[in-house]
């Protein structure tokens, strides 16, 4: 299949609006027609990488994280970046790379972490804010059913585990063509007076292009009347790090142990050992340690994380136990939720999970 087509699954299903403002989530090499056979999946993208990739005749790696975080000013081989890039374009090979989003996604790293776990009734630790839009657009009764399924089709409509939601409420629309106008409705200079229905549905911010093509070709006007504004809603299937309830308790040792054995953490940090047993555990994939007061106030016994720095242990002040495992260790399992994602739109797609241990952190 074309490349394109496989990205802009992706774009969909993992929202690049999602991402934090400072990621680059979304095809970072690679020509949208170009045809793409095969994948590799890894955590990360190294030189090695690109060589397993070529050893495995896969012209597409689909990573967590990306490859290029700052603009390339030139591809002369100056920095791992630039030859990772130049040896992927001269081998015909396109990266993809679903970051941030991917860990907000409902289901995304955090959530997975918890699966590993065991954890129950798992909720999002920090919602998503700023990121839903409402769409309003006026239209004849007549056209209601095609315009509802063209925005839905592109993805808006979908709360929690909800899809096609909207309201509408009937009414009635007047506009007067002008000279130069072709209208679907009405005679040039005259005021028409039309049955339209008030259309109301939601979208993330990411799908507001999509959604309004969408909108456009549904709809019969030659001018649609659509508004569009920012929601202050939280989205509260959507965010980073989750908390969940261990299946049963366990001391804080214990539970220490756990960890390691699970993520197979074998530098694992953590702060002082608390007194009572562990219950509540948040988790956040990956850098997560600014989320510690999210943890705190959502009274988890344990928030586990990576890349603690030192006076972040002092901030848990005995109040949670903070324990570091590692970042490759927390993120490791991203690519299979990726796995996942692929193969159930596209279940001939050859996928392939890289056999390489990209984690640079090496202990003693």
């Amino acid at each position: 299949m074309k490349l394109k087509e496989l990205c802009s699954f992706l774009d969909t299903s993992i929202p690049l609006s999602y991402q934090e403002d400072y990621d680059n989530s979304g095809l970072q090499v690679g020509v949208p027609e170009m045809e793409v056979n095969s994948a590799l999946l890894a955590l990360d993208i190294t030189e090695d990488i690109i060589d397993e990739a070529i050893a495995n005749s896969c012209n597409l790696i689909v990573s967590h994280h990306p490859l290029i975080f700052r603009s390339i000013r030139k591809l002369a081989g100056g920095s791992m970046t630039e030859r990772i890039v130049a040896k992927a374009i001269k081998n015909d090979i396109a990266i993809y790379s679903a970051h941030t989003n991917l860990d907000s996604l409902p289901g995304g790293v955090s959530c997975r972490m918890a699966d590993k776990l065991g954890l129950t009734n798992v909720k999002v630790l920090a919602p998503l804010k700023n990121r839903l839009l409402k769409l309003v657009v006026f239209i004849p009764e007549n056209y209601l059913e095609k315009v509802k399924d063209a925005v839905f089709e592109a993805g808006a409509g979908v709360t929690g585990n909800y899809d096609k939601c909207s309201f509408s409420t009937p009414g009635t629309g007047t506009f007067r063509p002008g000279e130069n106008a072709n209208p679907f409705v009405g005679k040039k200079g005259k005021i028409h007076f039309e049955r339209e229905v008030r259309f109301e549905t939601i979208l993330y911010t990411g799908l507001k292009e999509k959604v309004i093509e969408a909108l456009l070709h549904a709809h019969p006007y030659e001018e649609p009347a659509y508004d569009i504004y920012m929601l202050e809603n939280e989205s509260t299937e959507a965010g980073l790090g989750c908390i969940g309830m261990l299946p049963k308790q366990m001391e804080a040792g214990e539970f220490i142990k756990h960890l390691s054995v699970v993520f197979s953490a074998r530098g694992l940090r953590y702060s002082g050992i608390l007194d009572g047993k562990i219950s509540k555990v948040a988790l956040c994939g990956g850098s997560g340690a600014s989320l510690l007061k999210e943890a705190v106030a959502c009274g988890a016994d344990a928030f586990v994380t990576a890349d603690i720095k030192y006076h972040a242990f002092f901030d848990a002040e005995n109040r949670i136990l903070l324990a570091d495992i590692g970042h490759y260790e927390g993120e490791k399992f991203s690519v299979e939720i990726l796995y996942e994602l692929i193969i159930k739109k596209f279940p001939t797609f050859a996928l392939r999970f890289s056999e390489i241990n990209t984690n640079p952190i090496n202990y003693f």
